[in-house]
């Protein structure tokens, strides 16, 4: 994989995304540069587009914010104050045998997150458990799945629900036989 970003386009946007993610959060592009610990001149040719970096450059600057990378990726300034989305418009945030397709986070303001959850037939969330701030919760709403919060296991069908503090290192696991469907509701987007 080649780490530097250098195609004309591509620096374009990653620009245009930085001063949109920048002036959401109300950071002048001083300010950015001293919590990102690179200097104003960095920021200002990076969002104008006038040289290429890094991908690890470009993390260190959006930690000074801060955000991720699939977050400064996800980000569509459009987007901001916008109240209805078509099925095709959330934002996907998942991977292989598990979709979490999301609306609201953070860089639009947003103190929920809602995400639409498929689970394959024994799709897993890992042995690692998650553990985040926030609270959430969650309704089946077709298929089985297992869900695990600190010491207590149980498994959830259609109409089922679960909250919990997102703090408690939980997992989630489909069963083998059937895809899950969760619909669930994360308040501060932290997940």
């Amino acid at each position: 994989m080649v780490n530097t970003l250098n195609t004309d386009d591509f620096s374009k946007d990653v620009g245009l995304r930085l001063r949109a993610i920048r002036e959401a959060h109300g950071y002048s592009q001083r300010e950015l540069a001293k919590r990102a610990g690179v200097t104003n001149g960095f920021i200002s040719q990076l969002e104008a587009a006038k040289i290429n970096t890094s991908l690890s450059a470009l993390k260190r600057v959006l930690d000074g914010i801060p955000i991720g990378l699939s977050e400064f990726f996800a980000y569509e300034p459009e987007r901001q104050g916008k109240v209805f989305y078509a099925a095709d418009e959330l934002t996907e945030i998942g991977k292989g045998k598990i979709s979490y397709r999301q609306v609201g986070n953070n860089l639009f303001g947003h103190d929920l997150q809602m995400l639409y959850e498929v689970y394959e037939p024994g799709a897993d969330t890992g042995r690692v458990m998650l553990s985040h701030e926030g609270e959430e919760a969650g309704i089946v709403m077709e298929g089985h799945i297992e869900i695990t919060v600190g010491d207590q296991r149980k498994v959830l069908g259609p109409g089922d629900a679960y909250m919990f503090k997102s703090t408690t290192p939980h997992r989630f696991k489909a069963l083998r036989n059937k895809r899950c469907v969760v619909v669930s509701a994360c308040t501060p987007p932290t997940f």
